[in-house]
């Protein structure tokens, strides 16, 4: 016992290098997915047919297909013949494109969550449409998203895990070949878990902060 516990301490500086790995493709991948996530919530709502339909199997496709393959499709089929990317960005790219199916799904709820009479009284106005939906609707559609947004979050950090298949040195990688020059499969194995739920809990506490800090007293999901 007292073996296991020495090697774990030791390997401790160069597993803990690898969270900071997983931590930036994470980011990285919410923020790609933020970043396409809202368009294509606000195209599926406000879009006109055609643009619902590309939109539509867009999510179904990133849905649908499990992330290993999609992995394998992006870094040996598409990336790798086009691109020098290395694994570690080929991963994020996959994984914000995959966040942005999802994430599109939890900004459409909140967009239509809010009362479709504010679009209207925006339109009497004489706002246009695009002024309507970028000043009036997303602002409370973002915060209302927060709570979803939080869950994918915790889902991104998870999937992450599947990154070291392509040669990243994260997270798993570095457990991974612990265990393997070790022979500590089952210790390495409940190190990985202590350190991916320690880092989604303290994930989920700062936007829980970040929801209570930007929540409007009063109002509430319709």
């Amino acid at each position: 016992m007292q073996e296991v516990i020495f090697t774990i301490y030791e390997s401790l500086p160069y597993i803990l290098g690898g969270c900071l790995v997983t931590l930036a493709c994470v980011s990285v991948a919410l923020l790609i997915g933020l970043t396409l996530g809202v368009p294509l919530a606000v195209g599926q709502v406000y879009g006109a047919a055609p643009l619902r339909f590309f939109i539509s199997t867009y999510v179904w496709f990133f849905r649908g297909c499990p992330l290993l393959v999609q992995l394998y499709i992006f870094f040996y089929g598409i990336f790798w013949p086009l691109f020098e990317l290395s694994a570690l960005a080929s991963s994020c790219i996959v994984l914000g494109l995959t966040s942005a199916a999802y994430q599109s799904q939890i900004f459409r709820g909140a967009i239509e969550a809010i009362p479709q009479g504010q679009l209207k009284a925006a339109r009497a106005l004489g706002l246009r449409d695009s002024n309507g939906i970028g000043f009036i609707v997303l602002p409370q559609a973002m915060r209302l998203a927060i709570p979803g947004w939080s869950n994918e979050f915790s889902i991104l950090l998870k999937d992450s895990a599947l990154i070291y298949l392509l040669g990243a040195s994260d997270t798993m990688a570095r457990i991974h070949q612990m265990a393997t020059t070790t022979n500590m499969h089952f210790a390495f194995s409940l190190l990985a878990g202590v350190i991916y739920f320690v880092i989604t809990l303290v994930g989920l506490k700062l936007l829980r902060g970040l929801e209570q800090k930007i929540h409007i007293p009063g109002y509430q999901k319709a």
